[in-house]
């Protein structure tokens, strides 16, 4: 797994280690869809003064504009998770990768007129050397989990005393 870091790819921060005072934790989010979830988190963010990168599909840019201006406005991240949530693994080629990424870079400056931060995270988890190298040609910072809360079915959660348990149980820098 030595390659992650050699084409610019993190999953824990090296810079923060245990014998460190100040603990550093990276809230990430990967949003694809809004289902009013996204919307409280950006809420309790705010309240709390933290900020969080949100890696997002081209259709949660164009579905949600005013709440993605407003994660831009409060100083979240805004960043690139392909434009439809495509296996990068199975790209053949540098311009096939290429395309999901610049598909959803365009649909963010036609949205939000700006440029969109070059952080990267591949959908689902899954990556390969190639598309770790591809990612760093293209000035893109791949950015993992180190752990991740399994939230993305509304039907299946877990009491929320045991989920911050779990949660609190799982921190590390």
């Amino acid at each position: 797994m030595t390659f992650v870091e050699d084409y610019d790819g993190y999953y824990v921060d090296k810079n923060h280690g245990d014998d460190v005072e100040d603990k550093v934790i990276y809230l990430t989010f990967d949003a694809g869809y809004e289902n009013g979830n996204v919307e409280k988190i950006v809420d309790v963010l705010r309240s709390e003064g933290v900020p969080a990168a949100f890696f997002v599909l081209e259709n949660f840019i164009t579905q949600n504009k005013p709440l993605v201006k407003r994660m831009i406005k409060e100083g979240h991240l805004v960043c690139n998770h392909t434009s439809k949530h495509l296996d990068v693994t199975k790209c053949k080629s540098i311009d096939e990768f290429r395309g999901e990424l610049e598909r959803l870079e365009s649909v963010y400056r036609d949205a939000m007129g700006m440029e969109m931060p070059k952080y990267f995270r591949p959908p689902e988890g899954k990556f390969s050397r190639q598309s770790m190298e591809f990612a760093s040609k293209l000035g893109y910072k791949t950015i993992f989990w180190s752990f991740a809360y399994a939230d993305w079915d509304n039907n299946k959660q877990m009491d929320p005393s045991v989920a911050k348990k779990t949660i609190k149980e799982c921190l590390h820098n």
